[in-house]
């Protein structure tokens, strides 16, 4: 009786852990897609305020180990470090200088502050500081590069 209840607690910690591992460890789907924005944690500006042209977006390039794309406004490109489901970004660096209001200054803080990374079950990215989702991205149709 004992081994049947240890092979079912083995079969059951073998079940979560690899559904855990589905949403937090596959980094394959961060390069598969570019990434717009939906929602961005912190401002008391309504998200469409903050963006009411474009979204930023994100696009990860694996080999280079960079991520480039929009703030919104200005393009940008920085490196990015992953480890499991712990991700961090360097400074970016803007290759246009338009002025863009406060979405810009909003999204660009806020990818600094990135301790880690989600995929969800409905296929969201989601940018974490430690346990809170502080930006949500939607595949987007932006072609990615």
């Amino acid at each position: 009786m004992k081994k049947h209840t240890l092979f079912l607690i083995a079969l059951i910690s073998l079940f979560v852990v690899s559904c855990s591992t589905n949403t937090f460890g596959d980094s394959s789907k961060l390069y598969n897609n570019a990434w717009e924005l939906e929602y961005i944690t912190g401002p008391r500006i309504a998200f469409q305020g903050l963006f009411p042209d474009e979204k930023p977006a994100v696009t990860f390039n694996k080999s280079t180990n960079t991520v480039n794309g929009t703030t919104g406004c200005n393009g940008y490109n920085t490196d990015f470090k992953l480890n499991g489901n712990k991700i961090s970004f360097a400074d970016p660096g803007i290759t246009t200088l338009r002025y863009c209001g406060d979405g810009e200054v909003f999204f660009l803080k806020g990818m600094k502050g990135i301790t880690s990374y989600r995929i969800t079950d409905e296929g969201k990215l989601e940018l974490l500081m430690n346990d809170v989702v502080m930006m949500r991205f939607k595949k987007s149709m932006i072609k990615k590069q």
